[in-house]
């Protein structure tokens, strides 16, 4: 049985499996066995991407501020990283995230040999990567990250990058903080202007014929209705000059989902255990 990068038993697929890690599909399925052997080895690297974050969420499926506000930090899953790395940037290539968050996309991209170069806006969440990459990453290979506006830190980059990876806010569902310049807790409308305009920036900094990936999912406004923000981010994208080149689907555990289910099916409303990759093509 062949056996993945720390060593851990896989099972094969001689024309797949081997050569890309997971099957290239569109659907890509985080409950399988292969991917939780990944994602707990990942883990026990010590990469705590929870930590310097205290947002507010919003529940996904009814958006009511009154009644479902709480404390909740969604962790980016490191071994989606290591799969998009792997399929979407060249071997060694520079790597851009605007909405950096936590420590998960820039140690996995330099642990794999990639060099990642992420922004966030605030002091303690970009305190708090540094601290881990020092405790996992050789000191002559840590993350760049930056502190501040990405609207802002974008135009001081003169360097062209490889690949654009990132989780972006999901409009207001959660809420890191209420410093200017911070997408999350903007109105919408506020909210997709400041958000294209980034999109536009980092596009700017991709070399012609390299990928933009984002992982964004759908959000319910005050009424409950899908606000579209799947189908605004490929238009963003394509608004930057970009072609809309694929889409997965990742399937996330199910969790409290079948709790959730009957409740929210008196209003008719499923229950949402995906989320959308979306991938993109500068042109030549």
């Amino acid at each position: 049985m062949a056996k993945d990068l720390f060593g851990n038993e896989i099972e094969t697929n001689p024309l797949l499996r081997d050569k890309f890690i997971e099957p290239p599909f569109s659907i890509l399925d985080t409950k399988s066995g292969n991917w939780q052997k990944r994602k707990k080895t990942w883990q026990k690297l010590g990469i705590k991407s929870e930590v310097g974050r205290d947002s507010k969420v919003i529940n996904m499926d009814t958006m009511s501020k009154k009644n479902n506000t709480t404390n909740y930090v969604s962790i980016f899953d490191p071994a989606l990283c290591e799969v998009l790395y792997h399929w979407f940037c060249p071997q060694g290539g520079l790597i851009l995230d605007p909405f950096a968050g936590g420590s998960v996309r820039g140690i996995v991209s330099n642990y794999l040999g990639y060099k990642y170069t992420g922004i966030d806006i605030r002091q303690e969440q970009i305190d708090s990567n540094r601290k881990q990459a020092l405790n996992i990453l050789d000191l002559n290979n840590q993350p760049n990250w930056y502190v501040g506006d990405s609207n802002i830190i974008l135009e001081q980059f003169n360097e062209k990058f490889d690949f654009v990876f990132s989780c972006p806010p999901y409009a207001d569902l959660e809420v890191y903080s209420d410093l200017k310049g911070d997408i999350s807790n903007m109105q919408y409308i506020e909210f997709m202007k400041a958000y294209e305009e980034i999109i536009l920036k980092s596009c700017r900094l991709l070399k012609k014929g390299r990928l933009a990936c984002f992982v964004v999912g759908e959000v319910r406004d005050k009424k409950g209705n899908y606000i579209g923000f799947v189908p605004d981010t490929i238009n963003a994208f394509k608004k930057a000059g970009l072609d809309f080149y694929n889409e997965g689907i990742l399937l996330n555990s199910i969790a409290s989902a079948s709790i959730r289910a009957n409740g929210n099916m008196k209003t008719q409303k499923l229950v949402k255990v995906h989320q959308n990759i979306l991938v993109f093509k500068k042109p030549f």
